[in-house]
């Protein structure tokens, strides 16, 4: 009798464990959620010369964004992370874009955050609003409105926006499908991600980086130009293996070790990598601005405003700082079971902070980079485009004209050398 109700109690527990697999491989079967775009958020960059941003109260932010793969559902995420109270949203909208500010109308879909309509996002916190059923194609731009009803101060956006936004009021205007007497703005303010419902295999691959992966010194016509979504372009032309989101996490003037623009890449990896969902890959490509920003030459900067000493001329950071800190996001990303790849930095040589010092920095980092055994791979993004025959200085074709930011052709020079077998191997 014993032997018996063992073998019945095995029978039980198999019958429950087969029933738990097939569950787990139907649900993971149906698809999952799967971060598509994201912008890197960060309080308001005070330096001389950029522009101050009014509160915002009764009035609508429509914004732009272009998600680097598709799905069958969406949702948004907002965030108050860089705010000290709560900030109040009074209706928030998703639609497919039109031309301009125009959305398609048919495709318009009102948003919720737990059923509500409206929600008070507390201070430091994002918000995750609730699924909606909208196809969303690789690349077909996206516009969310959201309406402020209060005075907002704007403390939580992203400057730098690969497309316009759109400021209207008074009023909320999320549903209109067109906002014609609106204010352009070049910013994405408390929104820092879009969210799919894709096939199981679908993984998300984040850029964190600076200004040169945020794509800076584009120009008109050149959206989308920088080289995260480049090379998303590329991963979406193969016809084999899943797809691959590719997030674009950079922001300009961000530093490893040090807060200015934005929170360091050290305090900012929680939020801008872990917590997104379907991350499976980092392109780890940060630190000319640790070396460069302490070395500012402030005299040969003209404006009205300009401070006689860099506020950054205290924190000079050595080769072996930085290469700690860079493998500190290593390591935290491996634990977490995501791949890592380097990129080595770039030339800076015709910029007002290049010096011998800063570019010998410069060299034992990238030593460090090339010989290291701690990343799965590396992009050697220096070598690409940096003069052969002058290598401490950008080669001409890829040069912005600043000496430090690729133009158009040399990000797509970086997406391009990049070898997408080694994004689709799971060399964990």
């Amino acid at each position: 009798m014993r032997r018996i109700g063992i073998q019945i109690m095995f029978l039980f527990v198999s019958a429950f464990v087969l029933g738990a697999t097939s569950n787990a491989q139907s649900a993971a079967a149906a698809g999952h959620w799967v971060s598509a775009w994201g912008a890197a958020v960060h309080a308001p960059i005070q330096l001389p010369g950029l522009p101050v941003e009014a509160p915002v109260g009764n009035k609508t932010i429509r914004m732009v964004v272009r998600p680097t793969v598709g799905g069958s559902r969406v949702r948004i995420r907002l965030s108050n992370a860089c705010g000290s109270s709560a900030v109040s949203v009074g209706a928030a909208h998703i639609a497919l874009t039109g031309e301009g500010s125009r959305i398609k109308p048919e495709t318009d879909r009102l948003l919720t955050f737990g059923g509500k309509t409206a929600i008070d996002i507390p201070a430091g916190s994002p918000a995750l609003s609730d699924p909606v059923d909208l196809p969303v194609k690789a690349f077909g731009e996206l516009s969310i409105s959201i309406y402020l009803p209060a005075n907002t101060p704007v403390t939580t956006l992203h400057m730098g926006a690969q497309r316009d936004s759109f400021l209207a009021g008074p009023g909320d205007l999320t549903s209109k499908a067109d906002l014609p007497d609106s204010e352009k703005k070049t910013s994405w303010y408390f929104l820092s991600g879009i969210e799919v419902w894709a096939q199981a295999t679908t993984t998300t691959t984040v850029a964190l980086g600076d200004s040169i992966t945020q794509g800076s010194t584009g120009k008109p016509g050149e959206s989308w130009a920088d080289w995260p979504d480049q090379l998303a372009i590329r991963l979406s032309g193969e016809k084999v293996g899943p797809a691959i989101a590719v997030v674009n996490e950079g922001i300009g003037g961000n530093r490893i070790l040090h807060d200015a623009a934005g929170i360091s890449a050290l305090a900012r990896f929680d939020r801008d990598v872990l917590a997104p969902p379907g991350v499976t890959r980092l392109i780890l490509f940060e630190g000319i601005n640790d070396i460069g920003f302490p070395r500012i030459r402030m005299s040969e900067i003209k404006g009205a405003g300009v401070p006689q000493e860099s506020p950054f001329v205290r924190e000079k950071v050595t080769a072996d700082e930085m290469i700690q800190g860079l493998r500190q996001i290593v390591a935290r990303a491996h634990e977490n079971g995501i791949q890592v790849f380097g990129a080595t930095i770039t030339p800076f040589e015709g910029t007002n902070s290049y010096d011998s010092e800063g570019e010998a920095i410069r060299q034992a980092v990238n030593k460090w980079i090339r010989t290291t055994n701690e990343y799965d791979a590396i992009f050697d993004f220096d070598a690409l485009i940096r003069d052969p025959l002058h290598p401490t200085r950008l080669r001409a074709k890829y040069d912005s004209g600043d000496h430090i930011h690729p133009n158009a052709a040399g990000y797509k020079a970086m997406a391009d050398s990049i070898y997408l077998p080694i994004l689709r191997t799971d060399m964990r």
